[in-house]
């Protein structure tokens, strides 16, 4: 019965939801897969970085973190930093959470390089790596007979990226519009019962959808590093989030919300990836739609993606309600997935 060892870079909600998902799934998993496992090593940003080879009792390591601990106390070494860790965990898969960076992806993609040279799988649900070196790790991975994934990296753990991956050989992506942003789509529809922007924006971030800065969100720039994400895996272009032509929702007021409502339709974020002849069409833009479009239902944090492709025509996929527990699921099918192939 095959057995893995499993490392957590970052603890945070994510990396959390991820380990109450292992323990709840423990038995289905070696039922159904015949793997086990055990965790080596959790190094958090603010509480500690703890390994042992001999295993982690995780509910303990929760419950620490609950109370305020520090998991440090229930390492078998002193790991000075992040490297330190990885190198030495001693772990078959690396789970990465830790926050994105727009900008470049660091220094998650110098973390995953780090890992999948000390041999580790590397399961992600950070955008920044997928963007700015998913063709570099995607070969290192391949030279060294590993894998790294990322399906939570959009939709949480919708199945887009594995659904290409492992379903639709020889498929070609034409193109792809969704709402890719749970933040602006909830604010958005909270704006349609005439709700103010700053009202709405303060609702999704007493509960935790917006961060305190909701730039990131608002001005479009998650929806752009998605749009970038998709388009350099599934199309096989290259996409950085400043090549997105991007607008946010910020101008949008409730006059207008209004006044689409009048006109049978609302406002969304979409976004966009499409050939033009040549050239690869990609943007973020507020729209309004009509009842006809399959995005007039979304509401609230709920996102839609919907890809062309030259055989199936189009197809959408919901996910309704996502949270960090769909997108811990999306990293657990991720290392399932790595260590069956």
């Amino acid at each position: 019965m095959p057995h893995y060892k499993l490392a957590f870079l970052g603890f945070g909600n994510v990396g959390k939801a991820l380990a109450e998902l292992l323990l709840s799934k423990r038995a289905d998993i070696q039922e159904k897969t015949g793997v086990t496992f055990t965790v080596t090593g959790i190094a958090t940003g603010r509480s500690g970085i703890a390994i042992n080879p001999e295993g982690i009792d995780l509910l303990q390591a929760l419950e620490r973190l609950q109370s305020g601990q520090s998991l440090s106390q229930m390492s078998a070494l002193q790991i000075a930093n992040s490297l330190e860790f990885i190198q030495n965990c001693d772990a078959d898969v690396l789970f990465e959470t830790i926050p994105v960076n727009y900008k470049n992806g660091q220094p998650a993609v110098d973390y995953i390089r780090a890992a999948l040279e000390t041999g580790m799988h590397v399961a992600t649900a950070n955008k920044g790596p997928v963007v700015h070196a998913y063709a570099e790790l995607t070969a290192l991975a391949n030279s060294l007979g590993l894998k790294f994934y990322f399906e939570s990296a959009v939709m949480d753990g919708a199945p887009v990226f594995a659904l290409f991956r492992e379903t639709l050989p020889a498929a070609k992506i034409l193109g792809f519009r969704g709402i890719l942003n749970s933040t602006t789509n909830l604010i958005l529809t909270r704006m349609e019962t005439s709700e103010s922007y700053a009202d709405a924006v303060a609702y999704a971030q007493s509960i935790g959808i917006a961060e305190t800065d909701p730039s990131g969100d608002v001005d479009g720039w998650d929806a752009a590093i998605k749009v970038s994400a998709l388009a350099t895996v599934l199309m096989g272009v290259p996409t950085k989030p400043q090549d997105v032509d991007r607008t946010g929702i910020s101008e949008i007021t409730v006059e207008e919300i209004e006044l689409a409502k009048a006109r049978g339709q609302r406002w969304k974020l979409v976004c966009e990836a499409r050939w033009e002849a040549d050239r690869l069409k990609r943007t973020v833009v507020p729209q309004m739609v009509g009842i006809d479009s399959p995005f007039y239902g979304v509401n609230g944090t709920t996102s839609i993606i919907q890809i062309e492709s030259d055989v199936l025509g189009k197809l959408s996929l919901i996910e309704e309600d996502p949270g960090p527990h769909t997108t811990a699921y999306g990293l657990m099918a991720d290392f399932l997935n790595a260590v069956r192939s």
